[in-house]
This record gives structure tokens, C-alpha cells and sequence, in this order.
């Protein structure tokens, strides 16, 4: 590359950051699933933009860890349970203020052969990964409305654009919150609450323990993720991929079949969540309650 390419690079970065800091100084911005990944990694950016910071996480020595570690608001929240969402939002409404930005961020993932799954798991999955998205939209749209505006963005993933095998309940989950956040971004326009979607690709969280994803599928790091969630809060988008590069995803759905299929047997991406390696996925599995006692 050359110096010129360089500097053009570095001063676009530089003027993305300086958007970045002015849509988020002093902004209060609570994010659930915080305790730890993408949600931990959200927050630290938020906080170098000058944002006030609280988090929401079901596990409560985690998300207090979190909060001390980052000296932020670290509260419990259970995103499948309507009234603790509201907890949640009065709480920090007293702390801190009221919510101008919502990331829902808490998700689980569970792989493996679908006809395996227990209900419990397909059933945890739906609540956390796609309920409750939709619960904190509700709780958070119509305190925003009431304000006047404000934002929310919907983690959700390129597997709600990419189906594979082994995956098929975070897929259904994720595509409804592909869907479901463009949706309600339509129907509050005009009330200033805008709704985006970032759709990461599998990053190096407890999420893709004991997985190998191929080289169709690319890997990247939470703070990469973070920082497109904080792109799509200062230059509000319906959706995002995150990194760019797998923006072609959304273009998947509009492919035949036929072809899908040949895609991803030719890149042996259907067989990716179909074998992990369950020694190493141990822990992850049994905190989200895939072979071992319900956890999240």
C-alpha cells in the first residue's frame, strides 16, 4: 500500500472516530449481555467516546466483575422476563439518567445436530437470542418515543443470512432479529427512535469454542465488532455487517437453493457446527444448558 493509501486510510479512520465521540459524548448507553465478549468490549469503546455506561448480564458476579473492572453500572437483567427489563431501565434511569442508546447484545449459541437439541435449549434460545430483543425494544422504544428519540442496536449475526447445518435454531433465531429490527425501524420513523441491526461474523468469544470455521467464513475479534455497533450508532444504518467484508451475506437469501447447498458442501461449511469438539466447548455448553444443567 502506499503512503498516500495510508494516509488516506489513517485520516478516515481518524474522522469516523471524531463522528464516533460526537454521537456518544455524554450519551448514556446500556448494554445487555455485558458481562463479558462483544458486550464487554461495546462498553470499553463506548466509554473512550465519552459515553456513560451500564451494564445488563443474567449472571450476576460476572457483570459486577465487569462493571468494577471498568468502572461502570454493572446490574442483573434477565432479558426473557419483561418486568426485568423495566428494572433494569428504572435503575439506570436513577443512576445515570435516561437511556438514549440500547445494544442488545445477550445471545447464546448452541450447535450441533438439530434433532439432538432438548426443548429447554431450543426454547432458551428463541427467548434470549430473538424474545428478548424483542422485549428490550419495547421496554427501551417506548421511553424513547416518550423522549422524543433515541437509538437502539440489535446484535444478531451472519447466520441469519447464512443457514447451515448444525446451526438451525441460532439461524431462525438471528434471521428473526434481522427481520423483526428492520420491522420496527419502519414503524418508528418519525417518532426519532432509530433501530439498526449489526450482523457480526463468528467472533473469538466463548460462542465459537471448539469450532473451525473455514476460510469462507471469516473469524475476527470482539473489538472489531464493537466498533461497527459504535459506527452504526453515530451513522444510523438499517443493517451492518461486521467486518464489511461479509457485508455480501445479505445477498445470500435471494440465491436458489440448489446453489446454497453446492456453496457450502463445496466449502465444507456444512459440517463446521455439526462436529465441534465438545472437550473444548465443555464449559461454554454447560453455562447455556447443551449438556448440562440450564445456565446462560
Amino acid at each position: 500500500m502506499s503512503l498516500s493509501s495510508r494516509l488516506s486510510r489513517a485520516g478516515r479512520a481518524d474522522e469516523q472516530w471524531s463522528r464516533i465521540r460526537a454521537a456518544l459524548d455524554g450519551k448514556v448507553v446500556a448494554i445487555t449481555g455485558g458481562a463479558r465478549g462483544i458486550g464487554y468490549e461495546i462498553a470499553g469503546q463506548v466509554l473512550a467516546a465519552g459515553g456513560r455506561v451500564a451494564l445488563g448480564d443474567v449472571d450476576v458476579d460476572a457483570v459486577e466483575k465487569a462493571a468494577a473492572d471498568l468502572g461502570v453500572e454493572g446490574l442483573q437483567l434477565d432479558v426473557t422476563d419483561s418486568a426485568s427489563f423495566e428494572t433494569f431501565f428504572d435503575s439506570v434511569e436513577r443512576r445515570l439518567g435516561p437511556v438514549d442508546v440500547l445494544i442488545n447484545n445477550a445471545g447464546i449459541m448452541p450447535v450441533g445436530p438439530f434433532l439432538d437439541f432438548d426443548e429447554s435449549l431450543i426454547r432458551s434460545t428463541i427467548d434470549i437470542d430473538l424474545v428478548g430483543v424483542i422485549l428490550g425494544c419495547r421496554a427501551a422504544g417506548r421511553r424513547m418515543v416518550g423522549r422524543g428519540g433515541g437509538q437502539i442496536v440489535n446484535v444478531a449475526s451472519i447466520a441469519g443470512r447464512l443457514p447451515m447445518p448444525g446451526l438451525a435454531v441460532y439461524n431462525g433465531a438471528k434471521s428473526g432479529v434481522i427481520e423483526f429490527s428492520e420491522a420496527i425501524d419502519h414503524e418508528l420513523s418519525g417518532t426519532g427512535v432509530r433501530v439498526s441491526t449489526v450482523m457480526p461474523t463468528f467472533t473469538r468469544t466463548g460462542l465459537v469454542t471448539g469450532l473451525t470455521p473455514n476460510k469462507m467464513i471469516q473469524t475476527v475479534e470482539p473489538e472489531v465488532v464493537a466498533h461497527r455497533v459504535l459506527r452504526s450508532i453515530a451513522e444510523p444504518t438499517v443493517r451492518a455487517a461486521a467486518p464489511w467484508s461479509m457485508g455480501w451475506v445479505d445477498a445470500v437469501p435471494s440465491l436458489s437453493i440448489g446453489f446454497k447447498r453446492t456453496l457450502t458442501r463445496l466449502t465444507k461449511v456444512d459440517t463446521v457446527f455439526l462436529h465441534p469438539d465438545s472437550s473444548e466447548r465443555k464449559a461454554y455448553s454447560e453455562r447455556i444448558g447443551q449438556g448440562g444443567p440450564p445456565g446462560r
